[in-house]
């Protein structure tokens, strides 16, 4: 059997309200906490989770892998205020300004990106 992708991890230095406010963010909820990780997922079963894990070091440069959030059009940019609202923030990470993405990072400082739609394609 192939390996699959299991869980993201994300450091954490304030495990219990980074996790949450990803929860928050992704509509997901806590799956299970424990004293050195918590996990978020949209269910029980999903395929995939986001797993925090605990670290003393705050984050200091900028990440070497993010996460891409879509959703619809006309929703985009009440979602980026919903996010901000949440304890985002915009991040400048060199983008130009003419880019179809907007940059934001969270509590702790991770990078992420607030995407167009994807387009269905037809035939």
């Amino acid at each position: 059997m192939p390996v699959s992708l299991h869980h993201l991890v994300i450091d954490a230095h304030d495990l219990p309200a980074l996790a949450r406010f990803w929860a928050e963010v992704l509509h997901w909820r806590v799956l299970s906490e424990r004293e050195r990780e918590i996990v978020i997922g949209p269910e029980e079963t999903a395929p995939v989770g986001i797993c925090f894990m605990p670290v003393t070091e705050p984050k200091a440069v900028k990440n070497r892998l993010h996460l891409d959030l879509t959703c619809g059009a006309e929703d985009r940019e009440a979602e980026i205020e919903r996010i901000l609202a949440l304890g985002a923030r915009r991040a400048d990470v060199g983008q130009s300004g003419a880019e179809s993405w907007t940059v934001l990072a969270d509590p702790e400082g991770n990078e992420f990106c607030v995407v167009r739609p994807k387009r269905t394609l037809i035939g």
